[in-house]
């Protein structure tokens, strides 16, 4: 049998549940970040900067950077990297600032 991080810590994470992601689900599993949940999806970037529109996503995985921003249940400038992802979430691309009024 193949040794596994969980098997060697010993955890026993609960049931996998569903977030989206521009519309897209994705699953989760309890006390995973938002961030790790797109990661484990394959969705490397969910955010655009300002001025060139490039793509972001997790760089240091620690709340330090703010490449993770998200709009997170409408609410822009969420760091994904920090936020727990929770049964139900709605992520969607952070275009710019996050905010149209900006």
């Amino acid at each position: 049998m193949a040794r596994t991080p969980a098997g060697l810590a010993g955890a026993q994470p609960g049931p996998p549940f569903r977030i989206t992601f521009d519309g897209r689900e994705v699953t989760a599993l309890p006390g995973q970040s938002v961030a790790a949940a797109l990661w484990g999806a394959g969705i490397l970037a969910w955010r655009t900067t300002r001025v060139r529109g490039r793509p972001r996503g997790a760089f240091c995985g620690i709340g330090q950077c703010y490449d993770c921003l998200a709009t997170i249940n409408g609410e822009p400038n969420r760091r994904a990297c920090l936020v727990p992802a929770r049964p139900g979430d709605t992520v969607t691309t952070q275009e710019g600032h996050g905010r149209a009024d900006v």
